[in-house]
């Protein structure tokens, strides 16, 4: 599997679940968009996630972070 997924994917699941005092940003420097799922090849967030984040506090970001996990799980190969 792509090694920039699973670090999204570890990442996702340790600030989701408030390890760590940081909120880092999810972005990969892969600024894509999929037009069929509607979300960002490289971070997995929405535009609409993407343009707030700036403006977000911790726990709406943490809640972003979250998201990104739940996208990331439904992604995975059977």
């Amino acid at each position: 599997m792509n090694s920039a997924i699973e670090l999204l994917r570890k990442n996702a699941v340790r600030v989701a679940a408030g390890n760590g005092p940081d909120v880092p940003s999810p972005c990969m420097s892969v600024c894509r968009m999929d037009m069929h799922t509607g979300f960002c090849e490289g971070c997995m967030r929405t535009l609409d996630e993407i343009a707030a984040w700036g403006r977000m506090g911790d726990d709406d970001k943490r809640a972003v972070w979250a998201l990104v996990a739940k996208r990331l799980d439904e992604e995975k190969p059977s």
